[in-house]
């Protein structure tokens, strides 16, 4: 309702992972982040669902009482303290449904199943038996995104579940195919909101491979 009347344009905004790219497609003036749990733009908030609509919430109180509030209101509600906004939604980028596309389909389980390969929209071309235009074609009209940004969106979700096991973070940059811990940083940053250190913080478990970078 607040695309269709105009207020999101312009705007960055989130919605559940299932309708994110039926938003994106429904209305381009909009900048939807389909991954984050909750978004603030200008004084306009949009979550992603029911739960995340409470982070939201908590989130507000904590921004307008403190976080002592916020903390005594989630544990009433016997809930974890909030996520932050920029949290990831479960895997939303690869957790579409199968892509029509069989040509498309080579080429998402490839990414899903070795996001640390140096996947390129050439080699990536060569994989579906098609053009890199073409490709591109069935990416943004089946998925809503591109190739390069799927590629991303992989990597990202896999440094994520490497932190979440324990794993250090330049353990996690190199497992999950960026290069550099300062890449994936600047990625997480971009992307998340957080740097990939705070994530591990928040979200990691102790376990192998604890060195915090």
């Amino acid at each position: 309702m607040l695309a269709a009347a105009g207020v999101l344009d312009g705007r960055r905004a989130t919605t559940h992972w299932r309708h994110a790219p039926l938003l994106a497609r429904a209305y381009p003036e909009v900048h939807v982040e389909a991954d984050a749990l909750f978004v603030e733009d200008d004084g306009v908030l949009t979550s992603a669902g029911v739960s995340a609509g409470i982070d939201l919430a908590l989130a507000l109180v904590e921004q307008d009482h403190g976080a002592g509030l916020a903390r005594d209101v989630a544990r009433s509600l016997v809930l974890f303290m909030q996520r932050p906004g920029g949290q990831s939604q479960f895997s939303a980028p690869l957790a579409l449904r199968p892509p029509r596309a069989p040509a498309l389909r080579a080429v998402v389980d490839l990414v899903a199943a070795q996001p640390a390969d140096p996947h390129t929209a050439t080699s990536l071309a060569a994989t579906a038996g098609i053009t890199p235009r073409h490709l591109a074609r069935l990416f943004r009209t089946e998925l809503g995104t591109s190739p390069a940004r799927f590629v991303e969106d992989a990597r990202l979700d896999h440094a994520k579940r490497l932190l979440d096991a324990g794993h250090g973070v330049a353990e996690a940059a190199r497992g999950a195919g960026f290069g550099s811990t300062e890449t994936m940083r600047r990625r997480f940053v971009a992307r998340l909101g957080v740097a990939p250190s705070r994530y591990r913080a928040r979200f990691g478990t102790t376990g192998p491979g604890d060195s915090r970078g």
